[in-house]
């Protein structure tokens, strides 16, 4: 039994829920987000409360059951607060720039990273260091974050790159004489 699955997901004030077909949708005051429901799992709208179960005592049914729980729950928690992904650019001369739809990179490359921001999510460079990703879909921000961090990932002697705020890098000793 999924011990997450159990929970139901709680609607907010201002957040309505509806199902169309095999479509559930989530509105809230960021806006709408969709998502694919399974035939193996069924969803009930009731009071203020959205609740997944298994529609089948099948092993493929009990093991989406969490897993589309927290998809639920990540629909309610986009189109209230949002989520945000925040990564720290280490290195000399390593800088990044947010010029509209776009970011600028400088990673120690012979030319610059150019990469275009997707319209659903915003971007922000509070200092040459940090990049800010904000959006409502936790798998867009988070995929947007990983494209931007594979350009140049932190690497273990100085600690140089691209990584996530709150990332622990392990560092090895360099080399002794």
């Amino acid at each position: 039994m999924s011990r997450i699955g159990k929970v139901p997901v709680p609607l907010p004030s201002g957040v309505t829920a509806t199902t169309e077909g095999q479509i559930l949708s989530v509105k809230g005051p960021k806006g709408t987000l969709t998502m694919q429901m399974m035939d193996d799992i069924s969803y009930g709208i009731e009071d203020d409360r959205i609740v997944v179960k298994p529609a089948n005592e099948t092993k493929r049914a009990r093991s989406f059951w969490g897993m589309h729980r927290t998809l639920v729950q990540n629909l309610v928690t986009g189109v209230t607060d949002g989520f945000t992904k925040t990564l720290e650019i280490t290195g000399v001369g390593y800088r990044a720039a947010a010029q509209g739809r776009n970011l600028r990179l400088q990673l120690g490359y012979s030319h610059d990273v150019n990469i275009e921001v997707p319209a659903d999510l915003t971007v922000a460079t509070p200092d040459q260091t940090t990049v800010v990703i904000t959006g409502n879909d936790r798998q867009r921000v988070g995929q947007l974050a990983a494209e931007i961090r594979q350009w140049r990932k932190p690497e273990p002697y100085k600690g140089k790159g691209i990584k996530y705020r709150g990332e622990f890098i392990f560092r090895k000793e360099g080399k002794k004489k």
